[in-house]
């Protein structure tokens, strides 16, 4: 009994060391907020009649992605002409739809034309789901359970913006913290994740609009919610909404979230300059002369997807189809392609490679391409994989599979 007691227990560290325990995708770009997973056996390769597990209508119109826990995933739309926005559970095995719950009818704010009415990419921690909306000229977040059933509903501040809203929430601790960077009173806001009160509100000075999602790390024995918007990049105390830096500019609309390799932080950005920046992120107070490791002003930068940094390299999609790799420690450029004609979604990192997913492709006919290279010092494709409609959406991924959300369908990929 002994000896079996000592095998089990050997199963299980190998198990939880070769990766083959699966990890949730709880909210925007994933477990760490940066795009990556730990999933070692993701497929590399698909196409609509290759390596589909299942797909299904999604109906409506929504850019946010979806996330996963476990059997369930969540993900949120709009019904136009209904004037609603749903939130909808379906089963990860299968994809069929378990419910759908109407959030909000409210008339459709104005937006870009490439924005959605359900762009905001839900969070959860296991047992509620929470969701963000715009009603009128309120920010709307809500709670729901997994059976569908809404345990509270709040409007934390205002929130205007030509461009339409988006403001996907992450969990600290028992809050839910949200983005409210808008044209008028910015703020950040952290709500109770059980009652959705409000526990701080730490109102920004440049009241400039920005779409960023924060990111959370302990760095330098403080906790850490970094971000860019409103005029700079920032970092904050997420236990009370104090500001620990803040770097000026270098620009004045973002969307992009930062990422983090342990020394540096690393800016993609924006509007109506893009930059790259690699940032020191252990200063106190302006550290705008003191703290940025590297500094490039370059039209490659990316204004809305987000980026990534593993193995000692810093990948950046443009908007436009440019694909550039950097050293990260140095911002040395190692190679640029153009891949595609216009990325939306954000990267994903998995086992040393980067799917990098556009919604049209460089003939500007072909719809949904997926290209996966492994960074380095020169440019190495992997695969090109595609699926027949725009993705707009960033991945999910959850034991082996990669979760697409395409204009029309949710796209289960790898057996």
């Amino acid at each position: 009994m002994k000896n079996r007691a000592i095998q089990i227990l050997v199963c299980v560290l190998l198990a939880a060391q070769c990766g083959w325990a699966a990890e949730n995708w709880p909210g925007w770009r994933g477990p760490r907020g940066d795009g990556s997973s730990m999933d070692k056996n993701l497929p590399t390769q698909w196409s609509e009649s290759k390596n589909i597990s299942w797909k299904v209508a999604i109906p409506g119109i929504g850019h946010a992605s979806p996330i996963i826990w476990e059997d369930r995933i969540f993900t949120v739309t709009c019904l136009p002409e209904e004037e609603q926005r749903c939130l909808i559970c379906l089963d990860r095995k299968t994809g069929k739809e378990l419910w759908t719950k109407d959030v909000l009818r409210s008339p459709l704010e104005k937006k870009h034309k490439l924005n959605s009415h359900a762009s905001s990419t839900p969070v959860t921690d296991g047992k509620l789901v929470y969701v963000s909306f715009l009603d009128g000229s309120d920010m709307f977040i809500a709670a729901y359970d997994f059976q569908g059933r809404q345990k509270w509903a709040v409007k934390p501040g205002v929130f205007s913006s030509v461009h339409g809203y988006c403001a996907s929430p992450v969990l600290f601790k028992d809050t839910v913290i949200v983005n409210g960077d808008h044209d008028g009173d910015a703020y950040l806001v952290a709500l109770d994740k059980n009652s959705g009160k409000t526990r701080w509100k730490t109102m920004r000075e440049n009241k400039t609009r920005s779409y960023c999602t924060p990111i959370i790390r302990d760095i330098g024995g403080r906790t850490q919610m970094m971000l860019s918007g409103s005029k700079c990049v920032a970092s904050f105390d997420p236990n009370d909404g104090s500001r620990h830096w803040i770097i000026d500019g270098p620009t004045e609309q973002y969307v992009a979230s930062l990422v983090y390799d342990g020394e540096l932080v690393y800016l993609t950005c924006g509007f109506p300059e893009r930059h790259l920046m690699g940032i020191r992120p252990d200063g106190k107070g302006n550290v705008t002369d003191t703290h940025v490791a590297w500094h490039h002003k370059t039209n490659d930068a990316s204004y809305v997807p987000s980026p990534t940094v593993v193995d000692g390299y810093y990948i950046v999609i443009s908007d436009k189809g440019m694909v550039s790799c950097y050293k990260a420690r140095t911002g040395e450029l190692q190679w640029r392609e153009k891949l595609a004609f216009h990325y939306s979604a954000s990267t994903l990192e998995a086992n040393g490679l980067v799917y990098l997913i556009a919604d049209r492709n460089l003939d500007r006919k072909t719809q949904g391409v997926t290209h996966v290279v492994k960074p380095g010092p020169k440019l190495d494709i992997v695969a090109t994989n595609i699926v027949d409609e725009p993705v707009s959406a960033s991945p999910a991924v959850y034991e082996g599979q990669i979760f697409l959300r395409g204009d029309k369908h949710l796209y289960c990929i790898g057996k």
